[in-house]
């Protein structure tokens, strides 16, 4: 099964790359969040796939695939924080602030960030990767999770209104789901047209999977009879369910179409269309209702 055996070796590169050091507490802090299971690995898993597509083979990708799962987890850790979120839990787990402190937390965060760059170019084997591409892939990583990225999708999380929720969807998910799919995209040396499909199936597929977490999450709390309050500007949150799925449907139409052109590659495209149904089909049909 190929997402099982790629998410297989992309926990065990993870678990490489973060060995205990001094000191110790923050590298516990960053592992507990990185190799927490449950983890669904979705930036590195487009990555790769992104990569393969193009006929490259994967350990070009890996370095990269690993640093967008460093990325990714100290954005949830920074989500979570009081000042944020203030979520004490993640994928049924205590947040990494619940357990080592907020001021761990933090450390982990930004610790986390540079690492992945450093990882990025200290293990991309070079006989597979030109230095070139390795600039654009960081250049990438940077401009997703900046002042312009996931860091503005943050900012109206706290301060916008109800109706900039479609920003801060696109900006806190859509840009973590674009940048993995292109960062794949690059490493294999694709064509600046490929790069900008990449992109929208990217950006689509980001918003999708929180779309459905948070419709699977409204729903668990509905036959749980729970009346917590929603966290965040969601689609859930500011339209209901019903929206929220049709928004999803809508997400998954626009990220098949962002892969039509690569239709000619063959099998090589599959993962990514997979991996788009996976991310609707996995809790619920589009067409149920609450």
């Amino acid at each position: 099964m190929y997402w099982t055996t790629l998410i297989g070796e992309i926990n065990q590169k993870l678990d490489e790359a973060i060995q205990i050091q001094y000191p110790q507490q923050i590298y516990e802090a960053m592992r507990y969040s990185v190799l927490a299971k449950g983890a669904k690995r979705a930036p590195p898993v487009m990555c790769v796939a992104a990569c393969e597509l193009f006929g490259a083979n994967r350990q070009a990708a890996f370095p990269t695939a690993c640093a967008l799962e460093m990325v990714h987890a100290a954005s949830l850790i920074h989500d979570d924080l009081p000042c944020m979120d203030d979520d004490p839990s993640r994928r049924g787990r205590p947040s990494n602030h619940t357990i080592y402190g907020i001021d761990m937390a933090i450390l982990a965060g930004d610790a986390l960030f540079p690492l992945g760059f450093r990882h990025i170019v200290s293990n991309t084997p070079s006989d597979l990767v030109p230095e070139s591409r390795l600039l654009h892939v960081i250049a990438e990583i940077a401009r997703a999770v900046g002042s312009t990225g996931m860091a503005a999708g943050q900012f109206l999380d706290l301060e916008g209104g109800p109706n900039s929720v479609e920003f801060v969807q696109e900006k806190k998910y859509g840009e973590m789901g674009e940048c993995s799919a292109v960062c794949g995209g690059l490493i294999a040396g694709a064509s600046d047209d490929e790069i900008e499909q990449l992109r929208k199936y990217g950006r689509a597929v980001g918003v999708l999977y929180q779309v459905v977490d948070d419709v699977l999450e409204e729903k668990t709390k509905i036959q749980e009879n729970e009346d917590e309050k929603a966290k965040g500007k969601s689609y859930v949150s500011v339209y209901g369910v019903e929206k929220a799925m049709e928004v999803a449907e809508d997400l998954r139409k626009r990220a098949k179409t962002g892969l039509v052109s690569f239709d000619k590659y063959g099998e090589r495209v599959l993962p990514l269309y997979s991996f788009v149904d996976y991310a609707v089909d996995r809790g619920f049909s589009v067409g149920d209702h609450v």
